[in-house]
């Protein structure tokens, strides 16, 4: 997985960059193919946003999170990215199950 940190009005700390790849590595658990990885944190006045574009084989996800606080948004945000990634594993499961079935119904 080939990770990218940026901040726009805000300097990325390493505690920030390891805070942030611990997050993710979550996705990585439920699905392989994860190609690459761009994060963007950034600062306006109060709000802290979090962005994130996962490049996976096949498919874009892309999700968005916005927290007074900006570890909470990453916690949002990794937490709304894993439903995503998961229901796309399910879609390309269930696709290919379903074809299986009707290929074995049709046969009999």
């Amino acid at each position: 997985m080939n990770l990218q940190v940026s901040g726009h009005h805000l300097e990325i700390t390493p505690a920030l960059r390891d805070y942030v790849a611990n997050k993710l590595e979550r996705i990585t658990r439920h699905f392989d193919n994860v190609i690459d990885v761009n994060v963007i944190l950034s600062v306006d006045k109060l709000k802290q946003k979090a962005e994130v574009t996962v490049h996976l084989a096949g498919k874009d996800v892309y999700v968005e999170t916005d927290d007074e606080d900006l570890y909470a948004a990453v916690d949002a945000l990794a937490d709304k990215l894993e439903r995503q990634v998961q229901k796309y594993k399910q879609k390309l499961q269930d696709h290919h199950r379903g074809n299986k079935i009707t290929d074995h119904i049709v046969a009999d």
